[in-house]
């Protein structure tokens, strides 16, 4: 905390810049006639997604929130996961992998295929993120992510906005820097990953994450195995259908 928790000169002006395009989100995406509202935010429960998490609480905002349980979190993570739920005025889902997937990929590639080939790892993240995400997102015309510019060279064109594709995503924190998300943190004495202050700033699945040293890419303890370019699970990946 001591050593991230350093707003940049523009924190206020981008705070309300966050909170106005959640209330954005919120009144466009509204249920109709009594109904679920149309968005919702994906939380890994990150340093950034508790910031989002906070501020929808905050405002008191019609988001429901979802967070996928893999199956492979980390003993920290699920900790988090039933504080979070517990505390949060927004309604959290779990999502989970449907077990029997889960069983058959292990049972044929091993536990440890996902360091074999990327092919390999790509179709455990398909199993256990992007099927479930799937379903956490049916019926949803937009979801909120924990996207910033800051945290690597992919994602360096990051806009608060995206409606690029099928589904709207939107990115309240995407001009924010680490230190951004630390002064909030600090700010409102925020519960967070206690793996946060073991030097993960990104934490995924236990298999597949790893502390950084200083002078470390935000990600590269994302499968750190891998080449820079395959580093995405398929959730922020650009595909190329066009929008509806």
């Amino acid at each position: 905390m001591a050593r991230n928790a350093e707003a940049s000169g523009e924190y206020v002006i981008k705070l309300a810049e966050a909170q106005g395009v959640l209330a954005q989100a919120a009144a466009q995406y509204a249920g109709v006639d009594g109904g679920a509202a149309t968005v919702t935010q994906a939380s890994s429960l990150g340093a950034e997604d508790v910031v989002i998490s906070h501020l929808i609480n905050s405002l008191k905002l019609d988001i429901g929130i979802f967070v996928l349980e893999t199956g492979a979190l980390h003993k920290e993570t699920l900790d988090l996961l039933e504080r979070f739920k517990a505390s949060s005025r927004a309604a959290v889902t779990v999502y989970q992998p449907v077990n029997e997937s889960v069983v058959q990929f292990v049972d044929r590639e091993g536990k440890d295929a996902m360091y074999k080939s990327i092919a390999l790892r790509k179709a455990c993240c398909g199993i256990r993120k992007m099927e479930p995400l799937e379903r956490a997102l049916k019926g949803k015309d937009a979801w909120i992510t924990g996207l910033r510019r800051e945290q690597s060279g992919a994602r360096a064109d990051v806009p608060l906005v995206d409606s690029s594709e099928k589904r709207v995503k939107i990115n309240p924190l995407a001009n924010w820097t680490w230190g951004d998300v630390w002064h909030y943190i600090q700010t409102n004495k925020l519960d967070y990953n206690p793996l946060h202050d073991q030097f993960y700033p990104s934490i995924g699945c236990e298999p597949c994450t790893r502390a950084i040293s200083l002078g470390e890419d935000f990600r590269s303890g994302r499968w750190w195995w891998e080449d820079e370019a395959a580093k995405e699970c398929g959730l922020h990946v650009k595909h190329e259908e066009a929008k509806a």
